[in-house]
This record gives structure tokens, sequence and C-alpha cells, in this order.
């Protein structure tokens, strides 16, 4: 199977849509995050239980937590064009928004593109990783009018 022609979003949501962008920013947000590279990436919403359970399970923090990212790993030889998974939890999203003072839009764009370039292998392990991955965040979303989520 070949990788789709430009990024594909997969989209789902447990919790419903009242405070959730359109699936279509999602989709501008994974596109500009991608830069140019084709691949397919899923997008779910889910509630904090759920969040939680994940983030337990495979980072072994016992707490909600606003984005997790699971890349595709793919069998010997097959290329699907799935780059992997975001699972972001909109309640704590939507509370880090009102305590951060910043939009709920905006707060929803940076954790996309944030967990899209952890799909595309950027990290913040180091002082160096972070830099380099918050620069480009901070570029993708300029583009998008989105001011510095660091500042």
């Amino acid at each position: 199977m070949k990788a789709p022609r430009r990024p594909a979003v997969l989209f789902e949501s447990r919790v419903g849509s009242k405070g959730v962008p359109a699936v279509r920013s999602f989709e501008a947000w994974v596109r500009a995050a991608l830069h140019g590279r084709r691949a397919e990436i899923g997008v779910q919403l889910m509630g904090v239980r759920a969040a939680r359970t994940l983030n337990r399970r495979y980072r072994g923090r016992d707490y909600a937590t606003n984005v997790l990212s699971f890349p595709y790993e793919r069998p010997p030889g097959g290329n699907t064009g799935l780059l992997g998974d975001l699972v972001l939890c909109p309640a704590v999203i939507a509370r880090e928004a009102r305590e951060q003072g910043k939009p709920l839009r905006h707060h929803f764009a940076h954790l996309t593109v944030h967990g899209v370039l952890h799909l595309l292998g950027y990290d913040h392990g180091t002082a160096r990783e972070a830099a380099r991955m918050e620069a480009r965040e901070v570029r993708i979303l300029a583009s998008f009018g989105i001011p510095d989520p660091y500042a």
C-alpha cells in the first residue's frame, strides 16, 4: 500500500465536540507540522479517565495528560503511510489553557503540533533537543498567527 498523497487525519472523538476545534483545524495543524511529508495520523480525543489509563500504562505516570504520541511500528517491509496516533484530552487542555491564560484553540494547536513532532522523532529529553523542538513548534504556530507558547 502506498503512502497517501497528502497528510490524512483519521479523527475520532470519544468526548463530543463542545469546545473542540473543527476537524479541518486539526488537519491544518498536522499538515503544517509534517511540512510536506506524506503520512497518515490518527487523532483521538479522550476523556480524563482514558487519558490517565493510557499515561499510566505507557509512561508509568498516574495522571491524565494533555497529549500522548504513539508512533506506528511498521512490520519489516511494510509501508502503510501511517505515522502514528495522537491522543488528546480536551478536559486537560481546557484546564491548562485557563491556567495559562491562553486561548483554547491556540493550546489545541500547540499540543497537536507538539504531538506530531514527537511522531517525527523530535524530543525534549535534553536542553538541546528541547530547544530544537520548541523552535520548530514556534515557527509552525506562527504560521497560524499563534504567539510563542513558551514566552
